[in-house]
């Protein structure tokens, strides 16, 4: 039996379970679940006791409906909702992009995306996270001053190809393994590597654009990145540049679905004497470039959260012929939790 989540159903609550199982493996993975279970490894569903030796790899965890979905999700929502600011998106556009389902992400959500607001799925001609990478000129930053291969880069992604390496902080890798076992590998969102060999097969870069089938007109741009080696979607978030109240220029926005919402990144643009470009995610409140969780709600009305905790700088310079790389830093509390190198090379 491959990897994926399984249905279990124990005393009237419908439980999910993740893990890589065999016919074998059955007497090792499940849990005891206290009544009858449906759909587990076989017909002779295994009866052993609670705490098997990878119960936190494999965890279980409650659903609570299409709706509501997964109750670690549901609880998150909930605090947006408590802490957030409640905002009519057609006042806060910045804020507004895909919104995923309860039951999770993957690499397949802007297919069905498409399908569902019937808007034609691009692959074919050169594809770029920033169609016109002159639109991010301000105070901060110059695109006259920015490398070539990097301008090209931002421009025709689509050309590139990607590998990776990461880096944790020895004292906060146990927040990302948590962050991993609790949202990321059950979503298939916004899974970082938590080991150098994670990524040590490479990873996979695709680009797509949604258009309107009848107008040419772009509506989206995604880029969906998978690692290799463990078949995880590392990244699937729309890219655009947008304005926000807090900062004088455009800014380049990320927008990570999530369940009845989504994570969206705003970065403000620097460019460097050395041709290098930067993106950060820094401000001091609502309405400034940072972190924002947010949570759709009804009649164009959502919830957002700004987390100042959280920032993020992405570094782009050129390198030898025909690549470029990237550094990717990541703060919580000012501590840089996660480093991530890149390299892209133009097909």
């Amino acid at each position: 039996m491959g990897a994926g989540w399984r249905p279990l159903l124990a005393c009237g609550v419908e439980w999910w379970y993740f893990g890589s199982l065999r016919q074998d493996d059955c007497s090792y993975y499940a849990p005891e679940l206290r009544g009858t279970v449906w759909g587990w490894c076989g017909e002779n569903p295994p009866d052993l006791p609670w705490g098997c030796p990878r119960a936190w790899d494999n965890a279980c965890v409650i659903w609570l409906g299409e709706k509501s979905g997964y109750l670690t999700d549901w609880v998150t929502q909930q605090w947006v909702k408590m802490t957030g600011v409640r905002v009519r998106l057609e006042e806060f556009p910045w804020l507004e992009g895909p919104v995923g389902r309860t039951r999770g992400i993957g690499k397949e959500f802007f297919e069905e995306y498409a399908r569902v607001h019937r808007l034609e799925v691009v692959r074919s001609g050169t594809r770029g996270l920033i169609r016109e990478f002159g639109a991010l000129r301000g105070a901060e930053s110059d695109p006259a001053a920015v490398a070539a291969a990097v301008a090209d880069f931002y421009e025709r992604t689509s050309e590139y190809e990607l590998d990776a390496w990461s880096e944790w902080s020895v004292l906060l890798k146990p927040f990302g393994t948590a962050l991993a076992w609790l949202f990321s590998r059950r979503l298939q969102q916004l899974n970082i590597p938590l080991s150098p060999l994670d990524s040590s097969r490479g990873m996979s870069s695709e680009v797509v654009e949604l258009r309107d089938p009848r107008t040419g007109e772009l509506k989206q741009t995604a880029w969906i990145r998978e690692l290799r080696a463990t078949q995880r979607a590392l990244y699937a978030g729309s890219y655009s540049v947008c304005r926000v109240p807090g900062f004088p220029d455009s800014c380049v926005r990320v927008v990570f679905p999530l369940p009845n919402g989504s994570a969206t990144v705003i970065l403000r643009p620097q460019s460097h004497a050395d041709g290098s470009f930067s993106l950060l995610s820094s401000g001091s409140g609502f309405g400034d470039p940072g972190f924002y969780f947010v949570v759709r709600g009804w009649d164009g009305w959502a919830w957002a959260r700004y987390v100042r905790a959280m920032r993020e700088r992405i570094t782009v310079y050129g390198a030898e012929a025909g690549t470029v790389r990237a550094e990717h830093m990541l703060w919580l509390r000012g501590m840089v939790f996660l480093r991530l190198l890149y390299r892209m090379r133009g097909a």
